[in-house]
């Protein structure tokens, strides 16, 4: 928690009117974030079944996040 990231690939930065975007990155735009929170998402049940056969199988899944909060986007 409190871990600056930087991220270089950026497809798309806007500001108003002025919008860039990259073929397929915009060259030389950076977005620096701070880690907020690693959690886990909401539970899904994954559920398994073939009829006739009694077959049955439950299981649920939480996949880990990570919540960023963007500090700034830097354009040259």
């Amino acid at each position: 928690m409190g871990d600056r990231v930087e991220f270089d690939d950026v497809l798309l930065v806007a500001d108003d009117d002025d919008v860039s975007v990259g073929r397929p990155t915009v060259e030389g735009a950076k977005v620096i974030a701070e880690v907020t929170a690693q959690t886990k998402d909401k539970k899904i049940i994954v559920f398994k079944y073939k009829s006739k056969t009694r077959y049955r199988r439950k299981n649920g899944h939480r996949q880990p996040v990570t919540e960023l909060a963007i500090r700034q986007i830097l354009t040259d």
